[in-house]
Formats: structure tokens, C-alpha cells, sequence
């Protein structure tokens, strides 16, 4: 027994001499290798994350394209399918409404864009010319029901743009050709340079439809003197835009010229001619994206030098002479006021008859694509709103619409 508990206090000695070895082992030991694994796998992520950022940055395209295919929810058959792609038709939509939220220069701006591909090749989609008539005017229309007929069956062929004074609301009911035709607008002084403003301004929202070929400028006071076929034949088969444009050596031509025009405008390039004009689209780009002619009218055309008659005039028969007409397809008597007046002749309901409507219609000859012809004017102003009876009675008749 002695033995025994002789063996089990060496035991105890060995033991004891061990455990404190041992001991301290376990304490430092396993610490170094935590440390030592933490940092390899700290080392390994930020490798990963490396190589995934390379592999991303190589791969982004299919990685996005085929993300909705790895993500998309499992819902069976009743998921929803992806939405297609839009194509073309996309940007060559129209607006759908005259309105919107856009200043001029963000109009200006986006109506200048123009399509360069064209020529010779076309436009790759089905594209029908359009006229756009820009009604400009201080409010209502007295002469829209004329207008009406005049446009009754000819729905995509034209477009309609509405500027008036900012204040005014047309009230034009759901099944007009006007509803919704209203542009932004701003004030319009008659003479000075809020004039061309607004034509531009009109012309901006017509070159936002692609469509659009030919922009005609009318007033409240204007009527069309032939049936839409006449008149939609005659713009799609000229060579020329129909903006009058003359060299007025007298006081209300040259002598409205101003010499801080120059070096831009000279003398012997300062033009003048009526503000109702035809033009096709290139010339309605030229005239929207204009910034050198432009700041020199504003500036140095004052009354009595009166912009709409000669900015758009001056212009474009310095960028543009081989496409002009030089002469306007709008009919005006200037004979009743005297060679001075500043404003033409106004017609009321005594004034329209069979002849005088067949005067005006065949009553001049001009030249047309190089040729004379008596078919030079295809609206005629101005009329009072007394001659909208007059002029609807002998409409289907005279005027071949109605």
C-alpha cells in the first residue's frame, strides 16, 4: 500500500511538472494560428472582390442583360414577361398635345435637331408628308368653321399649331381639328421682334412632328382659296419655298436698314417682303437654329424698322436665295389703305362674291417651279368674321370644299 501511494505521488509529480508547460501551450499556441488564418482569409476576399470587379468590369453587358433572367421571381406561369424593347416609331412619334412644359430655348434647342441620312435614301419608315399650319392670332378664330371643311377627310396630312396671347383659352369642343392645338405662348408686339419670336416659336412645335414637310403661316383673318388636295399638291411638288423677299431701294426698305447690322447684314443683302410665308423644312431648321441673324434684329431693328418683315426675309436669302420663290402664296390688298398704309384691306360680308373670289384665285400670273401659271395664291387675308356666311355658302362652289 506504501508502494502504491508511492507510485501515485510520482505520478502526481509528473504531472504536475507537465501540466504547467502544457498549460501555457494551450494559451499561446492557438493564437498565433487564429491570427495567422484571419489574415489569409482577410487576403483571400479582397483578392475575390479584385478578380469580380475585373471580371465585372470586362462582362457588364452580359452580365446585365442576363440578369433578369437569374432574378426573375419564381412564380410560375403567371410572372410577368419582360416588357418589349421600343423601336423606332419611339422617336419618331408625335406629340401628342400642342402643350408642355418646355422654355423657348429648350424648344429651339430640340426642334433644330434634323435628320441628315435622308437625302437620296429616304427615311427608313413609313412617313407621310405633313403641311403644319401655324395659325398665329390674338384669340379666337371667327373663320375656324371654314377652316374645318377645308381639312374634313384629309386626317394625317396635316397639323395644326395654335399660338395665341398667353391669357386666352380656346374653348374648342373634343371633335375639332383645334383641340388641343394650342401652343405655349408669349406676349406679341405687332412691328417689333415678339413677332418672329412667335413664329419661330411656332414653327419650334412643328419640326417637333417628323412628319411635318411644309409650315404655312396664317393669321385668324386668312382663307383657304382652294380644296386641301390643290393646296397639298402644290406644296409637295415645288422646288421652292414661297417667302416673298425684295430689294426695296425706298424709305420702308433700305432706308429701315441700320448700319450696326454689319458686318453680318450689309446694305445691298437687306431685304423685305410680307410676314406670311410657305417654307419647306430645311428652311423652318434654318430659320429655328439661327443664333448669328438673330441678335442683330433684336438688337438694331426697332420700330420703325419692323422685324417680320425683314428678319426672316434678309436671312434666309443670304443662307438659303436658290430655294426661295421670292413671292408668297398669300393673297393681300394693300390698294384700299394708299402706298403708306400699315395694314392691308379688310373684306366683310358685302364683299364676298363668286367674282371676287374667282379674281383672286386666277386673277395674277407668277412662275411655279420655272413656269408661268395663274394659280399663285392659295390663302388669301384679310377677312372679317361677317364674311363666314358669305364664304361657307359659296365654299363648294367656288372654292371646291365644303
Amino acid at each position: 500500500m506504501a508502494m502504491a501511494m508511492r507510485v501515485e505521488s510520482v505520478e502526481e509529480a509528473k504531472q504536475a511538472a507537465i501540466l504547467p508547460g502544457a498549460q501555457e501551450q494551450r494559451r499561446t499556441f492557438p493564437a498565433g494560428m487564429l491570427k495567422l488564418f484571419l489574415g489569409l482569409m482577410l487576403f483571400g476576399v479582397v483578392m475575390g472582390l479584385s478578380a469580380f470587379g475585373v471580371f465585372l468590369a470586362r462582362h457588364a453587358g452580359e452580365v446585365a442583360a442576363a440578369a433578369p433572367a437569374l432574378f426573375r421571381p419564381c412564380l410560375g406561369a403567371a410572372a410577368a414577361e419582360p416588357e418589349p424593347e421600343e423601336g423606332l416609331e419611339r422617336w419618331t412619334r408625335p406629340p401628342a398635345r400642342a402643350q408642355h412644359a418646355m422654355t423657348d430655348e429648350e424648344l429651339l434647342w430640340l426642334a433644330s435637331y434634323a435628320p441628315r441620312a435622308r437625302a437620296g435614301s429616304g427615311y427608313p419608315f413609313r412617313r407621310v408628308p405633313k403641311v403644319a399650319f401655324m395659325f398665329l392670332t390674338h384669340g379666337p378664330l371667327p373663320l375656324a368653321p371654314l377652316w374645318e371643311r377645308f381639312f374634313r377627310g384629309n386626317e394625317g396630312r396635316y397639323s395644326i399649331y395654335v399660338h395665341t396671347m398667353p391669357l386666352y383659352r380656346a374653348n374648342f369642343t373634343a371633335d375639332s381639328v383645334f383641340y388641343r392645338r394650342q401652343i405655349p405662348s408669349q406676349d406679341v408686339q405687332w412691328g417689333q421682334m415678339t413677332m418672329c419670336d412667335a413664329e419661330r416659336r411656332l414653327l419650334a412645335n412643328a419640326l417637333l412632328d417628323i412628319s411635318n414637310e411644309w409650315f404655312v403661316l396664317v393669321s385668324e383673318s386668312c382663307i383657304p382659296l382652294f380644296d386641301f388636295n390643290t393646296t397639298y399638291g402644290y406644296f409637295q411638288n415645288s422646288s421652292h419655298s414661297f417667302v416673298m423677299s425684295i430689294d426695296d431701294p425706298g424709305r420702308d426698305g433700305r432706308g429701315r436698314y441700320n448700319l450696326n447690322m454689319a458686318p453680318e447684314v450689309e446694305l445691298e443683302q437687306w431685304r423685305k417682303g410680307w410676314q406670311w410665308f410657305e417654307a419647306d423644312r430645311d428652311l423652318a431648321v434654318a430659320i429655328v437654329e439661327d443664333t448669328v441673324y438673330y441678335p442683330k434684329f433684336k438688337q438694331f431693328c426697332r420700330p420703325g424698322c419692323y422685324a417680320d418683315e425683314h428678319y426672316i426675309q434678309t436671312m434666309l436669302k443670304i443662307e438659303a436665295p436658290h430655294k426661295l420663290a421670292n413671292r408668297t402664296a398669300t393673297w393681300v390688298d394693300w390698294s384700299r389703305g394708299g402706298p403708306n398704309s400699315a395694314h392691308p384691306a379688310t373684306f366683310g360680308r358685302g364683299d364676298i362674291t363668286e367674282e371676287f373670289l374667282k379674281g383672286i384665285r386666277g386673277g395674277e400670273t407668277c412662275l411655279y417651279n420655272g413656269q408661268n401659271t395663274t394659280l399663285c395664291y392659295l390663302f388669301a387675308r384679310k377677312f372679317a368674321p361677317s364674311a363666314l356666311e358669305p364664304l361657307l355658302e359659296l365654299a363648294p362652289t367656288v372654292l371646291g370644299f365644303g
